[in-house]
C-alpha cells in the first residue's frame, strides 16, 4: 500500500512540477491511449476483487492494449477514417461494464459480511 501512495505522490509532483502540454495533432492518440490504460486498471481492479488477478497479465495487457490501441487510431489516420472515435466508444463501454460489475461484486462482498455479522451476533440474517 506505501508504494502505491509514493507513487501517487510522485504523480502528482510530477504532474505540478511539469505542466504538460499535447499538441492538437496528438491529442487523438493520446485520449485513446488514455482510455486504453483506464480500461486496464479497471479489469485489473475486478480481476482483483474475483481473486484472478495476476501481475504479468496487468502489466502486459496494459502496454499491449496501448500500444495496440494507438496503432488502430494511427492506421485510421493513415487510412483518413477516424478510428480513434471507434477505438475510444469501445474501451468506454469496457469501462463502464467494468465499473458495472465492480461495483456489483462490491455490494455482494459487504452483504456477505452484513449477513456473517448478523451470523455472529446471533440473529437470523433472513429476518429483516
Amino acid at each position: 500500500m506505501i508504494y502505491v501512495l509514493l507513487g501517487l505522490a510522485l504523480g502528482v509532483a510530477l504532474g505540478i512540477v511539469t505542466p504538460g502540454y499535447i499538441p492538437k495533432s496528438y491529442a487523438p492518440y493520446f485520449s485513446v491511449a488514455l482510455m486504453s490504460g483506464l480500461d486496464t486498471v479497471f479489469g485489473g481492479l475486478r480481476a482483483a476483487m474475483e481473486n484472478r488477478y495476476e501481475n504479468t497479465v496487468f502489466l502486459s495487457g496494459f502496454f499491449v492494449n496501448m500500444l495496440v490501441a494507438v496503432f488502430f487510431c494511427y492506421a485510421g489516420t493513415l487510412l483518413n477514417i477516424d478510428f480513434y472515435l471507434i477505438v475510444i466508444l469501445v474501451l468506454g463501454m469496457r469501462v463502464f461494464n467494468n465499473l458495472a460489475i465492480i461495483r456489483r461484486l462490491y455490494l455482494e462482498e459487504k452483504e456477505k459480511e452484513l449477513e456473517r455479522k448478523e451470523a455472529e451476533a446471533g440473529q437470523d440474517p433472513n429476518k429483516l
